[in-house]
């Protein structure tokens, strides 16, 4: 076993408090809304996913949502600077 603490009593100097940071549980349990569908991946694919989520111990499904999600995003922001490329030509 290790040794106990020894507590001195001594002052603690200048205490400063730092304001809170961390998410509330129910922004950390915030969940998106999905939505089911049915596909068809190649078989090449699914194996591919399922070896490194395995790697990784979390779900294939998930990680391909995950992926599609980054696309979506990245797909977005590249649409807007299109957009902006558009709207100043004109």
């Amino acid at each position: 076993m290790s040794k106990p603490i020894q507590y001195s009593n001594e002052p603690l100097g200048d205490i400063k408090l730092v304001p809170d940071f961390l998410p509330s549980p129910e922004e950390l349990a915030l969940k998106q809304k999905n939505t089911k569908v049915t596909i068809s991946l190649s078989t090449e694919s699914v194996a591919y996913f399922k070896d490194v989520a395995k790697k990784h111990h979390m779900q294939y499904q998930k990680m391909i949502r995950q992926l599609l999600d980054e696309y979506v995003a990245h797909q977005k922001s590249a649409n807007k600077g299109i957009q902006r490329t558009q709207k100043t030509r004109r």
